[in-house]
């Protein structure tokens, strides 16, 4: 009888080890799995009002904040009713605000965030960011943000992380004068005949010299909403920085205390 209850025991401690070991490999193929499936990038639709929808492939491998950030302005509904404000043929398209001065604050990507402008790192080699390395080619979409160089040479390193929300969209070449200087994040997959056809908008002025409406829509296409599908994938919060202040800043230039 007690041999019986000796291997009765032994039985149960073999299967024990046996069920441990199944379940480690288990795991261990589920993390494997995960580690190496094919996650196909993010897409964004951008969706505008009586054109249609252009279709983004967003490259995180290249630019990962410059994504997670446009990802968060996306799907938080940011982008709902603002404009394409800027729009010059065989150039770009400009949008993701209502005029070229607004920009989105800390609560647009974060829950119970501060309602304070922010900016994010500019991902590209002007920058000291080597790893992107998109052309800024035809369909090619990018951050905007701002030059201070043609104010003062020492600030020009300052408009180099002052993106935030605002994109454009390549209709042409670009790559002699863009590439390295700007964070291109993606590529457009579908609807370039939409883009073909806001950039040939009539617009206010062309004059340069204007005091306002330069390159700016008679009747700004309206953005309804931008979504990104992202498979699955959690891109994270992106860093943020806080935006140069350039009125401060000239203040202190003509010896004002501020």
């Amino acid at each position: 009888m007690n041999n019986k209850k000796q291997n009765f025991k032994t039985f149960l401690y073999i299967l024990l080890i046996l069920l441990a070991i199944a379940g480690i490999t288990a795991v261990g193929y589920g993390m494997y799995l995960k580690a190496t499936r094919n996650i196909p990038r993010p897409v964004a639709s951008i969706k505008i009002k009586d054109y249609g929808t252009i279709k983004v492939e967003l490259y995180p491998d290249q630019a990962p904040n410059t994504v997670a950030n446009f990802i968060r302005l996306a799907n938080r509904g940011y982008y709902k009713n603002k404009t394409f404000f800027r729009t010059i043929p065989d150039f770009m398209i400009q949008g993701g605000e209502l005029d070229a001065t607004s920009g989105a604050s800390l609560s647009d990507i974060q829950d119970n965030g501060a309602d304070e402008n922010y900016t994010i790192p500019g991902e590209f080699l002007a920058n000291g960011y080597s790893d992107n390395k998109i052309q800024f080619e035809r369909g090619t979409i990018g951050m905007a943000r701002a030059d201070y160089s043609s104010i003062s040479q020492s600030l020009a390193t300052e408009g180099y992380n002052s993106a935030c929300s605002q994109f454009f969209i390549m209709q042409a070449d670009q790559s002699d004068t863009m590439n390295g200087l700007y964070a291109g994040f993606g590529k457009v997959i579908e609807g370039m005949e939409i883009v073909d056809s806001i950039a040939n908008l009539e617009v206010v002025t062309r004059d340069e010299n204007a005091d306002d409406g330069v390159d700016e829509p008679v009747n700004p296409p309206v953005i309804e909403d931008i979504t990104v599908e992202t498979y699955g994938a959690d891109y994270g919060m992106p860093e943020t920085l806080e935006p140069f202040d350039y009125n401060t800043w000239l203040l202190r230039s003509y010896g004002y205390t501020v």
